[in-house]
């Protein structure tokens, strides 16, 4: 296991902050590097203007001319939570407009891989034959090939992606993404339904412009009726929570927390034993992205776009508990590969002495899962991980998860540019990548990849930090304040959680669950009782004397609401 340390930010606070919010929020936002009032941005007129977003004008105009004769329209989506609601958004946000010829199709990982290939360019041939314009959604920038192809049969194609791109872009007719060379929108975090909510936003701008809707009947849309799908699209995908990602998922939040969210999401809400009135950017990802990830993870992610675009609580609720279903098996796969990775890791007889990257594989593990095994490794001992699955024709899929400060992809561009072919396709995040190789080339590559972290993190100590806010006395640990950083959020990747640290006394302890561990702790020798809870504990008892990190939580039970602490680290003091 990697040493641990807890450390804690403290932050000068910026005056506008003092007076704007409570002391507490004033310093969580300065810790987290807000040094303005812009920087948390609540209503949707402080969005940064489309025209920021480069290719922006061709890609309306190219839909409008698709719009206007009504030609068919085909989306290429992706199997993950953030492609599925890029091509939800997109299909309903056409419709608003007056499309009447959109269908979509989702490359199924298993049969097709990801993106803009030439066999779904052959599949939409075939299957749409009408099809004049194929638009890609959180997929496209690395479709080379399968554009040209499309190309070739005479298909105008337009893509929307936010991957980072590579040294060569595909020769669409039209591409929006904030990381192409030349865009200079204001973020390069948004995720793939950020883009394709901009890209909507414009359009309507321009059919408005145009004298559309007038000419068709129809009244101009309300886009704002989308943003739970983007919320939850955001959330999901793990991007930046950078104030104008932070934006979109405040306002989709307050959609289903007003009760207008879509039928599925509140579904999955209440699968997850969550009300939508109280719903969190945790809740979402921890709660509702999982199981409507699991659809492309085990089956076809088609099932989760059918239930965010139907309007129909019966049909989303059947379609929520088959999700819900999807997620329980994924479990059950996970947890057996989790075991057998640990037994590879044990057979190696490390030791302390775990590589800087950990590149691991085994014949039986499941494709649609190597991502969040490769998440799990990650977590436990802080390493770059790739695990890899047997993929088809001889081919092995990989999922990498990095740590901060390691550029999985650019860690990958490395190995295959001191080694051609070693790598057959790749790309994704700085978090996050895919790849494919030989499976005869797995030794070569795990070496290679061995070789680049030895180098990349030969100045990094390899250990867990937990970054803290500080302490809260005793007075703070309350429901109210957790209210305030309830509200003050959302909270998430690159714009964490809040996290304290404190010392306790142990009143109570019980496990619940399979491994749980319920607490009853105490800052100031049994004046104050709070309740905490360690998911996953990995022991079944603990010290009277505790120093916990932990976050503030409510628990609503029995129509009771009470503070609840979220251990993530405990350490027992003798």
């Amino acid at each position: 296991m990697p040493p641990t340390q807890i450390k804690t930010r403290s932050e000068s606070v910026p005056p506008d902050l003092l007076t704007a919010y409570p002391p507490l929020i004033a310093q969580l936002y300065a810790n987290r590097g807000v040094s303005s009032l812009d920087e948390v941005p609540r209503k949707l007129d402080a969005l940064p203007h489309f025209e920021c977003l480069f290719g922006i004008q061709d890609a309306v105009e190219l839909l409008f001319r698709h719009l206007a004769a009504q030609h068919t329209i085909t989306i290429v989506g992706d199997y993950d939570a953030d492609g599925a609601t890029s091509t939800s958004v997109l299909t309903l946000g056409l419709s608003m407009m007056g499309a009447k010829n959109v269908n979509y199709v989702v490359p199924n990982r298993f049969e097709y891989g990801y993106g803009l290939s030439v066999p779904i360019v052959e599949l939409i041939l075939a299957q749409q034959q009408s099809t004049s314009l194929i638009i890609t959604v959180d997929n496209g920038i690395s479709s080379i090939d399968g554009v040209a192809f499309a190309k070739e049969q005479g298909l105008d194609v337009l893509i929307t992606d936010h991957h980072l791109p590579g040294t060569e872009l595909p020769k669409a007719d039209a591409i929006l993404n904030p990381n192409q060379p030349e865009c200079e929108f204001p973020s390069k975090a948004l995720a793939g339904v950020g883009v394709v909510f901009y890209f909507l936003i414009a359009l309507r701008r321009s059919l408005e412009s145009k004298g559309w809707f007038e000419s068709e009947q129809l009244k101009a849309p309300n886009l704002g009726q989308l943003l739970d799908l983007v919320a939850l699209g955001t959330v999901a995908d793990v991007v930046p929570l950078d104030p104008i990602n932070r934006l979109l998922v405040h306002q989709g939040l307050q959609r289903i927390r007003a009760g207008r969210g879509r039928p599925l999401i509140n579904a999955l809400i209440e699968l997850s034993k969550k009300s939508y009135a109280q719903v969190s950017a945790q809740d979402i990802a921890f709660g509702i992205a999982p199981k409507l990830n699991a659809a492309g993870r085990l089956d076809d992610m088609g099932l989760g776009i059918d239930g965010l675009v139907t309007r129909d609580e019966q049909k989303a609720q059947l379609i929520a508990a088959q999700l819900d279903e999807l997620n329980s098996e994924r479990k059950a796969i996970e947890k057996s590969m989790q075991v057998e990775a640990e037994q590879v890791l044990n057979q190696l007889e490390l030791g302390e002495n775990l590589p800087n990257g950990v590149c691991i594989f085994e014949p039986s593990w499941h494709q649609g899962v190597v991502g969040l095994l490769a998440s799990r490794i990650k977590d436990k001992y802080h390493r770059p991980v790739v695990a890899f699955a047997e993929g088809d024709d001889g081919t092995l899929k990989g999922s990498a998860r990095s740590i901060e400060g390691l550029h999985i992809k650019d860690a990958f561009e490395l190995v295959a540019s001191r080694h051609s072919g070693l790598i057959l396709k790749f790309g994704g995040h700085a978090m996050a990548a895919g790849l494919s190789i030989s499976a005869s080339s797995y030794q070569a590559f795990k070496q290679s990849f061995e070789q680049v972290m030895d180098e990349l993190l030969a100045d990094t100590k390899l250990e867990r930090i937990f970054w803290t806010d500080g302490e809260l006395g005793a007075e703070q640990l309350t429901i109210e304040t957790a209210e305030q950083i309830y509200h003050a959020g959302p909270w998430g990747q690159a714009f964490p959680e809040p996290l304290f640290r404190g010392r306790f006394e142990v009143i109570q302890q019980r496990i619940v669950g399979a491994n749980h561990l319920k607490l009853v702790l105490s800052p100031d020798h049994g004046r104050t009782l709070i309740d905490a809870i360690w998911f996953n504990a990995n022991r079944a008892t603990v010290e009277k004397q505790v120093e916990v990190v932990y976050s503030l939580d409510i628990n609503e039970y029995r129509g009771r609401r009470s503070l609840q602490l979220m251990v993530r680290h405990l350490v027992e003091l003798r």
